[in-house]
């Protein structure tokens, strides 16, 4: 008798992940390919007028420029980025624009310690939603954004059945498909920050819960849990910001469409205070546990603890004792701040953060980033923020369809195309059906931010997080000149950096 075979169920596996290309020949970008061919009539012209001198330097002159874009390094970035990046954070330090200082003595008008950089100019209301729940608007006046930010308590991935762990993964996929068809969205965060315990939640549970006729020898035990079960532990937060755009709806005049005011504060949160809780129960049921929108007090004092670590302590101690450490938007930025090259300098911590420059090749399974989200021992804090910019369904067509032809036009314009460029012609291909069949599109990145109190451990964290990117399957880089700005991107402030570049998406994507 034969017993029956069980085959092992397979992990599902995700990917295709994919960064649009642009046409052009060899490694250059559609920008780079109309040089190329303006650069030759110019220098034939050069040849007819002025002579043969003059046009061989027109074409030396020409070809050290595409030889700029032409150059790229590991991390995709050609070599007139690179010297772009450079100049501009000579130009910062000669301003002097890399120094921060609030307060009484400070620089800021009023001697309040607002916020720095881009998000100085943010304000924040409080309202409250369909269900009397209280929730933070962040203001952007130059950008004309508005952002709700969601607490979570994820229920984690331990001890859950692979067949729940697919489940949730469809229902993030769901939300963010559903972020597309919300009127207004401009762009999504979602961050996890872990920190260390410092255990006055603990023992603030434990006094509140025991029984006074308990006996000793269980008292003790539970003194003792109180006193040794913090050292070690991290605490794990979970938020996702929405950004949304305040403009006015546009307005048909004289058979052409006149943009509308912006809506006021009081305008965007009647209409959010209604959508916040159809969001967060969407994301619930993603795993993302308890989800409810974050008040003004609970915003401030998470954005005020990114820049001084150290006021943690503080509210957890007031909320212990019962009382609540108030703090109002003016006052949650640092005293001091020291933005440097490959770091910066905030109050009592020290931070580098780092943006991914290339997405995870091939097939990988839910899990491959709990490496990264997880606590380290040489981090003190750590946020790490996945950020989302959903397409419309109509500009989604778009893009995808131009991007099949750029990966065409790669493929048939060379005689022995590479496999790589085939690979890319399928995958161009593959994304291009699924979004014909319904699939949203969503443009993504992802920055992390490795936070140290004492200085001289900054290199251990460098080292840890580049050892926990090649387990996510990423690539990593320092945001080299632009680390005030990164660092404050990566909060759970909803900021949309493509609205702060000075060159458009869209020259960038063709260069």
């Amino acid at each position: 008798m034969a017993a029956p075979s069980v085959e092992a169920p397979h992990a599902r596996t995700y990917g295709n992940f994919r960064r649009p290309q642009s046409a052009g020949l060899g490694q250059l970008g559609t920008l780079g390919t109309a040089g190329l061919c303006t650069g030759l009539v110019l220098v034939i012209v050069t040849m007819m007028v002025a002579g043969l001198l003059p046009a061989v330097g027109l074409l030396l002159a020409g070809g050290a420029f595409l030889g700029t874009l032409s150059v790229r390094g590991r991390h995709g970035r050609t070599l007139l980025q690179g010297i772009g990046e450079r100049a501009a954070w000579t130009q910062t330090r000669a301003r002097g624009e890399h120094v921060y200082r609030a307060g009484p003595l400070g620089r800021v008008p009023g001697g309040a310690f607002r916020l720095p950089g881009l998000a100085a100019a943010s304000t924040v209301t409080e309202h409250e939603d369909v269900y009397a729940r209280p929730f933070a608007l962040v203001h952007w006046p130059s950008t004309r954004h508005c952002t709700v930010v969601l607490a979570s308590e994820p229920d984690g991935a331990s001890l859950v059945d692979d067949d729940q762990i697919d489940l949730w993964v469809a229902h993030y996929g769901a939300f963010l498909a559903q972020l597309g068809d919300e009127p207004g969205l401009v762009a999504a965060s979602a961050t996890i920050e872990t920190a260390p315990d410092s255990g006055t939640r603990l023992r603030r549970e434990v006094e509140r819960s025991i029984d006074p006729h308990a006996p000793a020898v269980a008292r003790a035990m539970l003194g003792q849990v109180v006193d040794t079960y913090p050292a070690g532990s991290a605490s794990v937060r979970a938020m996702v910001a929405l950004t949304f755009s305040a403009a006015g709806r546009g307005v048909s005049r004289a058979a052409r469409l006149v943009p509308g005011a912006p809506r006021t504060a009081e305008a965007m949160a009647r209409d959010l205070g209604y959508r916040v809780h159809t969001l967060g129960n969407l994301l619930q049921k993603s795993g993302a546990g308890a989800t409810r929108p974050m008040s003004a007090q609970a915003l401030a004092e998470e954005i005020r603890t990114a820049y001084d670590p150290d006021a943690a302590r503080v509210f957890e101690h007031a909320r212990a004792q019962g009382d609540v450490a108030r703090l109002d938007w003016g006052n949650v930025g640092p005293a001091a701040a020291e933005a440097r090259w490959d770091s910066y300098r905030h109050d009592g911590g020290v931070s580098c953060t780092w943006s991914m420059t290339q997405a995870p090749r091939g097939e990988l399974t839910s899990g491959c980033l709990a490496a990264l989200l997880r606590p380290h021992p040489d981090i003190a804090r750590k946020r790490v923020t996945v950020l989302y910019r959903p397409l419309d369904r109509g500009r989604a067509a778009t893009v995808v369809e131009r991007d099949k032809r750029n990966a065409d036009f790669r493929v048939s314009g060379s005689k022995r195309p590479s496999s790589r460029a085939i690979a890319d012609q399928r995958s161009a291909h593959a994304v291009a059906e699924e979004e014909a069949r319904g699939a949203g599109l969503v443009d993504f990145a992802m920055l992390a931010t490795a936070t140290v109190v004492d200085p001289a451990n900054m290199e251990h964290a460098r080292q840890a997080v580049a050892q926990l990117a090649p387990t996510a399957r990423v690539q990593l880089r320092p945001v080299y000149g632009s680390q005030d700005s990164a660092f404050a991107a990566a909060l759970p402030l909803g900021i949309v950096l493509a609205s702060h570049l000075k060159v458009p998406d869209q020259v960038r994507e063709a260069l």
